[in-house]
Order: C-alpha cells, then sequence, then structure tokens
C-alpha cells in the first residue's frame, strides 16, 4: 500500500467532512469552507473523527489517486481548522510592495509598476520597515491556489544568482555564483 494514501485523516475540533453521492467532499470549519472533486474509483470513508482513503486495485493509476486525494483532503482539514501563510522578501534597491483591498502594486525595478489582482479567497498584507526589505504575506485557507499565486507573483522578478535581487520565499536559501575574476 501507499505511505501516504493509508494514513488516516484525524478531522479536527469543529471541522466536518461530508462525502455526496456524486464523490465530492465537502470540508468546512471555523475558517471557511472547502470542495475537492474525487475520481470515482477511489472510495472515501468518514467514521468517528477520521477520514480513510481507499482504492480499489494495485494499477499504476489508481495508486496515484490515492496518495493525491489522502494529501489534498488533509490540506483541506488542516487549512479550515488553520489556514495556510507564505511569506515572500522583495529584496532590490527601490522594490516596493503596497496592499490596496484585493490589488497588490509592486515596483520592481521595472519602467512601470505592477498591479497583481489577488483572488478573493487570498488575503494579503504588506510591511516595509525602515532599513529591510519590503515583506508581504499571502494568507488562505486553500493550500493550493496560494501556492498558485506565491509562483505567479515570484515569476515577475525571480531571484538571480550573482547578487540574489528579486522576489523569494523568506527562510528561502539562494546559492550564489561567483562573479567575473579577473585575469591577470
Amino acid at each position: 500500500m501507499s505511505r501516504i494514501g493509508k494514513l488516516p485523516i484525524k478531522i479536527t475540533q469543529g471541522v466536518t467532512v461530508e462525502v455526496t453521492p456524486d464523490n465530492t467532499v465537502t470540508v468546512k470549519g471555523p475558517k471557511g469552507e472547502l470542495k475537492q472533486k474525487v475520481d470515482p474509483d477511489i472510495k472515501i470513508e468518514v467514521s468517528e473523527g477520521i477520514v480513510e482513503v481507499k482504492r480499489p486495485t494495485e494499477q499504476k493509476r489508481h495508486k496515484a489517486l490515492h496518495g493525491l486525494y489522502r494529501s489534498l483532503i488533509s490540506n483541506m482539514v488542516e487549512g479550515v481548522s488553520k489556514g495556510y501563510t507564505i511569506e515572500q522578501e522583495f529584496v532590490g534597491v527601490g522594490y516596493k510592495a503596497e496592499a490596496k483591498g484585493q490589488i497588490l502594486e509592486m515596483s520592481l525595478g521595472y519602467s512601470h509598476d505592477i498591479h497583481f489582482r489577488l483572488p478573493k479567497e487570498i488575503k494579503v498584507e504588506a510591511k516595509t520597515e525602515r532599513r529591510s526589505n519590503p515583506i508581504i504575506t499571502l494568507s488562505s485557507i486553500d493550500k493550493q491556489l496560494l501556492g498558485q499565486v506565491a509562483a505567479k507573483i515570484r515569476s515577475l522578478r525571480p531571484p538571480e544568482p550573482y547578487k540574489g535581487k528579486g522576489i523569494k520565499f523568506v527562510g528561502e536559501h539562494l546559492r550564489k555564483k561567483a562573479g567575473k575574476s579577473a585575469s591577470v
């Protein structure tokens, strides 16, 4: 059996998990509600505070879906109870970030400012302290959407390997390259 797929998912306090006949899993909690359509071959069983994901055969496809849906449901349970946050740091002279509702205004060294519209499920905070790089904090209950938006923001100015300028995740370690060496 799959190491990930066979693990039961513990339902935390205040969270409810429901499975409809068309194999849609709905997870409700204090922070919100998430839904996920599950492949009809995979069976989801909810009983006494745990959720179990079962597969019908040992086919490669069923094994892959088994672990996938177990992880997705586990992320949904954690998301509606605790939520997820991602912090990104803007490293570079003149780089700025400002949150105005669901629009993130960024100045990234281009000739124009970038206005990035965020989905309504994501909340953003931008803070800039003196003598430090601007940091934005993205938070949501949907881990997949949050990661996708964070990757899109990072792709606007990925960190370069010589000086490390660009948008990076807080705590991320970048491998730097040596510059040109002077010939003798």
